[in-house]
């Protein structure tokens, strides 16, 4: 078991090592996890936070929050600040502007799938809400 568990962290270590450095990927790296979401969220909506203020609401050590922002900073999302003794973390904008245009190439590909999605659903209903065809004899007077 213990060699399981030795192996896993291995390879996750492995894996945040051997990122690719692209923009891109950091960017869409970094927005993989919930936990680096959230704290992009609580940014937006604040402005600015310190570490302890953005560990708050999640239930890990702070060096599990202090990883976290890493992968933002590396990314770019994120960049740290200087107030007198504390270094509040802020979102920067711009990496995700960046991954938006990216995603915008995909858009009509989407849409025109959603669409044809939308037509298979809208037939499959109005098969399901037309009587069925009757399928009992009828009486004959003799």
């Amino acid at each position: 078991m213990a060699g399981r568990l030795l192996e896993t962290i291995w390879l996750h270590n492995r894996l945040v090592i051997d990122m690719p450095d692209d923009p891109l990927s950091l960017a869409f790296g970094a927005l993989a996890d919930p936990t680096r979401r959230a704290i992009l969220a609580k940014l937006a909506a604040g402005g600015q936070a310190s570490v302890a203020t953005l560990a708050e609401p999640f239930a890990m050590s702070s060096p599990a929050i202090s990883k976290h922002l890493k992968v933002l900073e590396r990314a770019g999302l994120v960049e740290v600040g200087r107030n007198a003794q504390s270094r509040p973390r802020r979102l920067v904008a711009k990496p995700l502007a960046e991954a938006t245009e990216w995603l915008a190439h995909y858009r009509p590909f989407w849409e025109s799938t959603l669409d044809h999605l939308d037509d298979y659903v809208r037939e499959i209903k109005a098969e399901r809400a037309a009587p069925a065809p009757s399928t009992r004899k009828r009486k004959t007077a003799r």
